[in-house]
Order: C-alpha cells, then sequence, then structure tokens
C-alpha cells in the first residue's frame, strides 16, 4: 500500500456511536442495546429520532438524538461522519421493506464505506463488531486519499 494512497485517522478508546434501526427493527436494537448496555455506556452514543429517544428511555443511557431518518437524520448522521465525529455505526436496517428515503440510506451507507467506518446492519455483525478487541484500544482506519486519486486519474488524461 502507497502511504500518500490513504490518509490515516484513529478512532479513539472511547466510540462515538451512532444508533439506527428502521421501524420494524426498532424493538431487536432497544433489546440489544439492553444487553449490551454494560459496554455501551462506557461510549457516546447518538441516533436517529424515536430510536434514539427509545434507546434512552428504556436503556436510561444518554443518546444525542438527530432527526428521524425520512426528515434527514440519515444524513445528520453521515455529516457527523464526514466531520469525524462519528466512528462506528449500528443500523439495524429491514432489506424487506421499502423505505421512503432509500437514497439516503445508500448515502449513508456510502459514506460510511468512503470513510472507513466499521457499520453492523444486523445483530450478528454487531455482536462481533462490539466483542471485538479493537473496542477497547484505538483503531487506525486508512480512508482512500481521494484528492490524490482524482489527480492521478487527471495526470492520466494529460499524457
Amino acid at each position: 500500500m502507497i502511504k500518500d494512497d490513504y490518509i490515516p485517522f484513529t478512532i479513539g478508546r472511547q466510540k462515538h456511536i451512532a444508533l439506527i434501526a428502521h421501524d420494524s427493527k426498532k424493538a431487536e436494537l432497544v433489546e440489544w442495546v439492553e444487553e449490551n448496555k454494560e459496554i455501551l455506556k462506557n461510549h457516546f452514543l447518538c441516533g436517529t429520532g424515536t430510536t434514539a429517544r427509545l434507546i434512552s428511555e428504556k436503556t436510561d443511557l444518554p443518546v444525542k438524538g438527530y432527526n428521524s431518518g425520512p426528515l434527514g437524520g440519515d444524513q445528520q448522521i453521515g455529516s457527523r461522519i464526514v466531520e469525524g465525529s462519528i466512528d462506528f455505526v449500528v443500523f439495524f436496517w429491514d432489506p424487506l421493506e421499502a423505505q421512503p428515503h432509500d437514497p439516503d440510506v445508500k448515502a449513508l451507507l456510502r459514506i460510511a464505506v468512503v470513510y472507513d467506518i466499521p457499520i453492523a446492519n444486523n445483530r450478528a455483525t454487531a455482536d462481533f463488531m462490539l466483542t471485538s478487541k479493537y473496542m477497547n484500544t484505538e483503531y487506525d482506519r486508512m480512508v482512500i486519499n481521494y484528492n490524490k486519486t482524482i489527480q492521478d486519474r487527471m495526470n492520466q488524461f494529460k499524457k
């Protein structure tokens, strides 16, 4: 890997975790958070609309709430990823039900990949991530240096 092709960013020991769930998955996410409360209480939590409120009410964990997904919450979470203030996403989504904000969901998933953010879309993946050796340590994620990639492409066309 060529060093200039990637930009390193460090995810700290204390993670900033976004919690999101489609309506049919909200109860499952609340249950998962309750089961993992002892781990999650050591991290900063945020979430979209109703999901954040439900988690906070049912688990007594502090959860910073953003707008509901269809009202821009997914985009708010995406912007926080770009700003570097979200390190980790747990998004229990329903792949069998069309959502009015599917383009926003796709954009959120895309931006998480662009910024090399761990993202769990189901309970099994969330369990694996939460029990990873990286959960309580710093982790250096590597974000593709898109400015260099674009410059390299432009230089190819000049030849």
